[in-house]
């Protein structure tokens, strides 16, 4: 044999144990066009670090097409079998006809003759014919492939995989579907577990309160349930990208680049881009804040320009499930506009928040702070005080006491939410945390930051607006906004058009008419 020749027969041995030992390396042995991004290498390490037992929750959020299901819903099961032929997997998806779909996928995978050479003498068994049921010869190992809400009576699993348990957007608006997601989870497709059984979760996010939310919430109340660990892809970065990207940068620029993005937000609106592509799913119009109400900006105004009020909501409990406490500074402009500048949010002790509210004090010169009273504040007040003397944090504090209706303290900022007054900074990570939490209100789980935000709208109830600049002054071009014109700033977004954020926002001195705020998505 010629040296040529030897150096290609080590060279496919090295492929071979390569495709044999990592899920990449089998992915590539196998399927030899697939397009390798760095997501996917992320992906591959923590579907690996289950098949080792190293992680046995894992749930995976990334935007459509993006690889997810070619990964962990073909090759990876596929792998998963072919190390491992004497353990059971029952892959779910949203209807029969895809699980089957999936299974038909993945026994071709395993028939054909780039597995044999990675796992000689895994085959199929002689009665492997279902594409939804097949087993390894020889083994105790078999593939079961069943619709969500399918019984699965009498079979067992080593490793559970549900791959998009909610079909489309109608589903995942529907209580009632979500309910029977839930139900056939807990009472169908949990209780076929084998003890140590591995669970993968994989979806695009349509509902804060789909499956994948629910066993978020259930593991965040009970100490008793195994945590999950999360991998999230959104299609633009945003702040501590698991892959270390830029904000804003693409997931996969060969595929989808920034200007494919736009044009597909375009076509989605920002609550369906929000939720498929970038994993911040917010509850539907119609509710006590709406989605589009809210604008963002790039850059604040000079800070010569506003006004910094803070407010916090207090907790003192550290127990999982527990309310948070809450801090928000805001940036308030001459013709009473809003920016929200700063967010604080943790289950902590009062000698950590009371030192984040400070920083932040401090940060931004804030001139008032707003609190409620109550038995929290009238226990740390005082230690508060002191600390904020200790450190200089010249910041006046005042305390209100809202209605205990939390609907009908929110009035307090509804209003200015509705006239299109609040943005928020574009791709930071708590945006769409705050902006979930506002319009998932009053029936999300946790309020904490629209009780900051009520206590803003009573605070500046009680102060005197700032004077208004003369018009060729103003940030947002040659005159102020009318009531009529703010309504009409929802219709338009409504419409499929929004504003056009970088002149506005980022406080450019030049008039811009009214009807120029506006663009196409397109």
């Amino acid at each position: 044999m010629s040296s040529d020749a030897s150096q290609k027969a080590a060279e496919i041995l090295l492929q071979r144990q390569e495709a044999h030992d990592t899920l990449l390396g089998f992915t590539t042995f196998t399927f030899p066009k697939f397009l390798v991004a760095e997501h996917h290498k992320l992906i591959c390490d923590r579907l690996q670090a289950v098949e080792a037992g190293d992680i046995n929750r894992l749930m995976i959020f990334m935007p459509p097409r993006h690889g997810k299901s070619e990964l962990a819903s073909r090759r990876f099961p596929a792998w998963f079998m072919g190390r491992n032929p004497d353990s059971s997997i029952i892959h779910a998806s949203y209807g029969q006809e895809l699980a089957t779909d999936f299974g038909r996928d993945v026994r071709e995978i395993v028939n054909s003759d780039e597995y044999q050479k990675v796992f000689e003498g895994k085959k199929l068994s002689q009665d492997a014919t279902a594409a939804n049921k097949w087993r390894i010869a020889d083994h105790r190992g078999e593939y079961f492939a069943v619709g969500v809400g399918t019984a699965a009576t009498g079979r067992g699993a080593d490793l559970l995989i549900i791959d998009d348990p909610i079909k489309n957007r109608e589903e995942a608006d529907s209580l009632t579907e979500r309910e029977r997601v839930w139900g056939w989870f807990r009472s169908t497709a949990f209780t076929r577990l084998q003890p140590n059984a591995k669970i993968i979760v994989i979806q695009t996010r349509w509902h804060d309160d789909d499956l994948s939310g629910r066993l978020l919430q259930q593991t965040e109340e009970s100490e008793d349930l195994k945590s999950w660990e999360i991998l999230k892809l959104s299609a633009e970065a945003m702040d501590d990208d698991p892959i270390g990207r830029d904000v804003g940068e693409a997931l996969w620029p060969e595929w989808y680049d920034k200007n494919a993005l736009k044009e597909i937000r375009g076509v989605l609106g920002d609550r369906e881009y929000h939720a498929l592509y970038q994993q911040e799913p917010t509850r539907a119009e119609g509710a006590f804040f709406h989605l589009d109400w809210f604008d963002t900006y790039e850059h604040l105004p000079p800070h010569t320009t506003l006004r910094f009020y803070g407010t916090s909501d207090y907790a003192t409990s550290e127990r999982s499930g527990a309310d948070y406490t809450v801090h928000v500074v805001f940036g308030v402009d001459p013709y009473d506009r809003i920016f929200v500048v700063d967010v604080w949010k943790k289950r902590s002790k009062p000698q950590e928040w009371i030192e984040a509210a400070i920083d932040m004090m401090k940060k931004w010169k804030v001139t008032q702070w707003a609190e409620e009273r109550g038995q929290i504040l009238n226990s740390v007040g005082p230690y508060l005080s002191q600390r904020m003397k200790e450190r200089g944090a010249y910041c006046y504090r005042k305390q209100y006491t809202p209605s205990k209706d939390k609907t009908v303290r929110a009035r307090s900022i509804q209003g200015r939410a509705q006239q299109g007054m609040i943005a928020f900074p574009k791709n930071k990570r708590w945006t769409q945390d705050v902006l979930q939490t506002l319009t998932n209100f009053p029936v999300g789980r946790h309020d904490d930051e629209v009780d900051c935000f009520s206590l803003l709208g009573i605070m500046l109830e009680e102060l005197t607006p700032g004077k208004p600049l003369p018009d060729e002054e103003s940030p947002w071009g040659s005159r102020t906004y009318t009531f009529e014109e703010l309504m009409h700033r929802s219709t338009l977004r409504r419409q499929g058009k929004r504003l056009v954020k970088e002149a506005p926002i980022i406080g450019s001195h030049d008039p811009i008419p009214y009807e120029e705020h506006y663009s196409s998505l397109e």
